[in-house]
């Protein structure tokens, strides 16, 4: 083992000096030249010793007594002069070294030499050679009462605090204190001028944002186009754009308008958020500037995860000790929901706790428990969910109705029913109904619901903060589609709804988007084409009112009834709920939803419908004396027939049966009618051959001769029924197989239409 690296570095000690040896037999009471004739100057970490402290306290008190003299008497009020102990010798104080170097300077001790310390040479031992100046004396502390410091690099704080005012250095100290007063002043007084300055700046200097207005070459603009843009310069112009707008007489450069600041703050948005030109100013016109700001800036940062008890199978107070016990940080939503649970940390994933897989509960945002309760659905009610993909509105409606009454969740895709089914399943609603149909045929599928619950399809501008995408793919042709297929999902919503019933005749019209035209317009639409329609208050304890003038436009006062929703006023998703209540019949002559399609036409989407020309009711007003008759909800005989044969194919598909075995049984059908029917046709022509046949007599014979010529005419008129007899069948064989060549033509060419819908 070689060397360690330790005693590599360390080498060898240094040898003694003499003046080790001098300052040991100092301290032995042995008298010691000093071996360069100087007295070496004492370092920070030595300490005096006890015959040196004796001798400067007694030239402090002299020097004390002679200050004190000169000094004129201390006013009623100042402290009075330490007692002496019972030596006749001043008591000591605390920090005695700390008050010797303030009243002394390093040259009152230079005089002290080693014949200071003769009269404790006595008391020392020969032990005590190998000691050295650190050590301490516990009598010391016994004796006085002082503080004993540890090291010279105290505080200047704690050395203040710790000195106490006598009348040596009671001006010293005024002097200090008026020198501390006097910088705390002059401190305040340069922040006051500098916050003055500050505030100088922000109201008289005016943000230059729209730069000058020289044109920039071509490669310039396009280098620029190329170049990533400096966020921390665009966000510092948006900042000043808005404070400019908001103070516009008095910040504005000279020959600026206020439109030439919109427009840069429209660039500025889409260039930092990026969204595109047309959907930025759509949103930026549902606000003022700084709030515009506040909700692109909620826009970029997720809504909270929340999650709503099955109160069908679980309370919400045992959900959240369940859940709290598996390591979920949670809370109540707010005093609005006593079914939601916002989620801030979790160790376990949300969707495969056994607690979510028994149905305890279901991930759903905050915003959409808002339609529900606003619909508010009572027990034993009929309601229908016109889109209710993926069933947390439905299985929300069949808590509240305690799993009575009947709901209908319809939804026009197959493939999100079957999510919607097995949310159903899992929540234990067993009062639910699934369909899949158009929501707009649905007045002729089925109508006469206690309450409907219309959550529309929409562009999704409440929900960026879930699918940044909406930012850059909706454009002005998504906004002239959504509304009209909106429009007539609302009116079929309506008209489904019975007038007469004792509990409900509500309709709730929803969407996850804060624009205008999907919202106020599609509303102010329904009002106008349905006048048996009115607005109610949705119910709901929080929101800001709906619009009733917006860019030039005035809508209905009662449009304040309806509520919106913004991330950056309440952190949930952008959201709009409006409530009716339908208090009369549908009028004979009111535009209606297009219901009742073909089979061919059911899967036709919603985009092809609305490129159709909007319909313009201008059939006349009955008169107050006349009852509107209310055909709504009626039945269509044929197409219902067309629906029950198509089922009844798809089950025995299933079951493994031939379906062509039907057209087998509908022709036999045909034959049977048609023979009956030969037989009534045949029995008219026996009463015309027998009305024919027998020919009356002439007035002119006698009665003797009617008498001989009626037993011939009898075997005449059995002739004729045999003839007739023998006639009928061959007719009958003649008409039949055309006839049935044509309904068997008829079968093929609806089994060829049957195939494509299905195919479809």
């Amino acid at each position: 083992m070689g060397v360690g690296r330790r005693m590599q570095k360390q080498g060898a000690p240094e040898p003694l000096s003499e003046e080790h040896f001098a300052n040991l037999k100092r301290k032995k009471g042995i008298p010691a030249d000093d071996p360069r004739g100087a007295e070496v100057p004492r370092t920070k970490k030595q300490r005096t010793s006890r015959a040196e402290i004796r001798a400067l306290k007694s030239s402090a008190e002299a020097k004390a007594k002679a200050a004190a003299a000169r000094q004129p008497k201390v006013a009623i009020g100042a402290k009075k002069a330490l007692p002496a102990s019972k030596n006749g010798k001043p008591r000591p104080k605390k920090d005695e070294d700390e008050e010797m170097n303030d009243e002394f300077d390093a040259s009152a001790l230079d005089g002290i030499d080693g014949s200071d310390d003769d009269m404790d040479a006595g008391k020392l031992g020969d032990d005590f050679l190998d000691s050295d100046d650190s050590v301490y004396d516990s009598d010391q502390g016994a004796n006085t009462k002082e503080k004993f410091v540890f090291s010279d690099d105290e505080d200047d704080d704690e050395e203040e605090r710790d000195e106490k005012l006598t009348a040596a250095n009671i001006e010293g100290l005024s002097r200090k204190l008026d020198q501390e007063r006097e910088d705390e002043e002059t401190a305040n007084a340069a922040e006051l001028r500098e916050d003055a300055a500050l505030q100088t700046n922000i109201d008289g200097d005016k943000p230059d944002v729209l730069g000058e207005d020289d044109e920039e070459d071509d490669l310039v603009t396009k280098t620029k186009k190329l170049l990533a843009p400096d966020l921390q310069m665009l966000r510092t112009r948006i900042t000043d754009s808005i404070r400019v707008l908001e103070d516009f007489s008095k910040l504005a450069e000279e020959g600026r308008s206020r439109a030439e600041y919109t427009n840069q703050l429209l660039k500025d948005f889409c260039a930092y958020y990026g969204y595109n030109e047309y959907l930025a100013e759509k949103l930026i016109n549902l606000f003022p500037a700084r709030e515009a700001f506040a909700f692109f800036e909620a826009n970029e940062t997720a809504r909270p995860i929340v999650i709503r008890t099955n109160t069908l199978r679980t309370h919400r107070r045992d959900l959240a000790q369940a859940l709290i016990n598996r390591g979920v940080t949670l809370e109540p939503v707010g005093k609005w929901s006593k079914v939601g649970l916002q989620i801030f940390d979790s160790n376990v994933p949300l969707g495969a706790t056994p607690e979510y897989l028994a149905g305890h509960y279901i991930l759903q945002a905050a915003s959409s428990f808002l339609p529900v309760m606003a619909l508010c659905p009572q027990e034993n009610e009929r309601v229908l969910d016109m889109a209710a993909a993926p069933g947390g509105k439905t299985t929300h409606m069949a808590a509240l109705m305690k799993n009575t009454g009947v709901i209908f969740a319809n939804d026009p895709s197959k493939a999100r029913s079957k999510g919607l089914i097995g949310n159903i399943h899992r929540l234990g609603a067993r009062n639910t109904v699934v369909c899949n149909y158009d929501a707009r045929e649905f007045p002729r599928v089925l109508g006469g619901f206690d309450r409907v619950l219309l959550d529309a399809p929409c562009s999704g501008t409440g929900v960026i903060a879930k699918d940044p995408s909406v930012k850059t793919n909706k454009d002005e042709k998504d906004f002239m589609v959504l509304p009209h297929t909106q429009k007539q999902l609302l009116l079929a919503a309506i008209d489904s709804v019975n007038h007469a019933s004792k509990t409900g005749g509500y309709v709730v019209y929803s969407t996850c988007s804060v624009t205008i035209e999907e919202n106020e317009q599609v509303v102010a639409y329904a009002l106008s084409r349905r006048p048996n329609v009115k607005l109610v208050e949705t119910g709901l304890p929080f929101g800001k009112e709906g619009f009733t003038h917006y860019m030039g436009k005035d809508f209905h006062p009662s449009l304040k009834l309806t509520r919106r929703f913004y991330p950056h006023l309440y952190n949930v998703d952008g959201f709009y709920v409006a409530k009716f209540q339908k208090i009369g019949p549908t009028p004979a002559n009111a535009v209606r939803a297009p219901g009742g399609l073909d089979s061919n036409k059911v899967a036709k989407t919603a985009s092809a419908a609305a490129g159709d020309d909007e319909v313009v009711d201008k059939t006349p007003v009955t008169e107050e004396g006349e009852e509107p008759t209310d055909d709504f909800a009626a039945f269509d005989d044929e197409e219902d027939q067309d629906y029950i044969t198509r089922a009844k194919r798809n089950a025995m598909r299933r079951r493994g049966l031939d379906p062509k075995a039907l057209n087998r049984v509908a022709k036999k059908a045909p034959e049977a009618t048609e023979a009956t029917d030969s037989k009534d046709t045949s029995e008219p022509k026996d009463v015309e051959s027998k009305k024919v046949e027998p020919k009356e007599p002439k007035k002119a014979e006698s009665k003797k001769v009617e008498s001989k010529e009626a037993p011939k005419a009898e075997p005449k008129k059995a002739e004729a029924k045999k003839e007739a007899k023998k006639a009928e069948p061959k007719e009958a064989k003649k008409a039949e197989p055309k006839e049935a060549k044509k309904v068997e033509a008829k079968e093929v060419k609806k089994a060829k239409k049957t195939k494509k819908t299905e195919k479809k």
